[in-house]
């Protein structure tokens, strides 16, 4: 049969699945083979051959050679074979007879395409869990399609799968609305409690962040500022530490940007969160000191067996160095794996004055 409307057809699916054409082809011809075991009944096996190159559809019946036949329907021996052709071996097929593709009913042709379709939305989906997985670790654009028990699902952008945003995964105080359209960070794919892949992603990791500076950031993206280590609360603060080999880059100000514009676009992205970038050094008690930012620490003792330091501060930064119940201090702990205990210098000198006294 030829159809080269059909197989016009066939190329435009392609273009726009951006499917391999074999694979249509493959999906065809199993849906087709499908189509006709179950109108005809056919015991036999059905061999379908689709040529694009000739827009011609053929079907066979078929069957295998062997060395002892169990099912005279589907198999012919050696010697049988071999009185056809001579050529013939154990495992070859022996085409029987051509069967012509117009005698499809219209059931048949419903079942060839309930398999064509199965096939081709299980490769799509193969292939967008393949583009996702291979995008682990990036950002990128979703639509948000329902909320429910507090989880955020999302569709990607591009592909039909679903993502996931957890609770934990969410910026507090973020507000999300259906059809809103974000950014997320994939962090996995897994499957589903129904056996469908979904994405996991965040707003709320630090990933989130990293991958944003690196983004806005063009000294980070090419390695001329290295990001030491970053820790967040999201939706309130996060600390993160920059280091540069080039003694004459700054690479607190490549951050921040001309007049704050590369950090003001990284805040608003994060729902107005606070961002401190410390400049990073490997002595502890500087490095500690430069933690607490935006407080200022005057002096800072360090116990190197314990790995804890004491951070003295003015009185009236006292609040500021600790944070909104002990926030800073946290995070500063976290940021520099140093546990840090902040101090007034008015409870520092009292201690210096009652033991001068004594």
């Amino acid at each position: 049969m030829q159809n080269k409307d059909f197989f016009s057809a066939l190329d435009a699916l392609d273009k726009e699945k951006k499917i391999n054409k074999d694979l249509f082809v493959e999906s065809l011809e199993a849906g087709i083979a499908s189509a006709y075991k179950k109108e005809r009944g056919e015991a036999r096996y059905i061999e379908v051959q689709l040529t694009p190159a000739r827009s011609t559809i053929r079907v066979f019946t078929y069957k295998l050679v062997v060395d002892e036949v169990e099912d005279p329907e589907k198999e012919l021996t050696l010697e049988e074979a071999q009185a056809i052709r001579p050529s013939y071996k154990v495992g070859d097929r022996v085409i029987e007879e051509e069967l012509s593709p117009k005698m499809f009913t219209r059931i048949a042709a419903q079942t060839a395409k309930q398999v064509i379709m199965q096939r081709i939305n299980d490769a799509c989906r193969t292939m967008a869990e393949s583009e996702m997985t291979e995008k682990s670790g990036e950002i990128v654009t979703a639509i948000i399609r329902r909320i429910d028990s507090g989880n955020v699902y999302v569709e990607m952008s591009g592909t039909q799968m679903e993502g996931i945003m957890m609770p934990s995964d969410q910026i507090r105080g973020e507000r999300y609305k259906v059809n809103d359209v974000i950014k997320v960070y994939v962090k996995a794919v897994r499957s589903s409690l129904h056996g469908n892949s979904q994405v996991v992603v965040s707003r709320g990791c630090v990933g989130f962040v990293k991958r944003l500076f690196e983004i806005e950031v063009p000294e980070i993206k090419s390695g001329l500022v290295e990001i030491k280590k970053i820790v967040r609360e999201a939706g309130y603060r996060t600390k993160m530490a920059v280091y540069s080999d080039d003694p004459s880059l700054d690479c607190v100000g490549c951050c921040i940007g001309q007049r704050g514009m590369r950090i003001n676009n990284i805040i608003q992205e994060l729902a107005g969160e606070k961002i401190d970038i410390i400049h990073w050094c490997s002595e502890p008690s500087e490095f500690i000191a430069r933690s607490l930012s935006p407080a200022k620490a005057l002096m800072v003792q360090v116990n190197d067996e314990e790995k804890s330091a004491k951070a003295i501060v003015p009185d009236d930064k006292l609040s500021l160095a600790i944070g909104k119940a002990g926030q800073n201090v946290r995070l500063a702990a976290k940021l520099t794996d140093w546990k840090i205990d902040v101090k007034p210098y008015s409870a520092v000198s009292s201690m210096l004055d009652s033991a001068l006294d004594e």
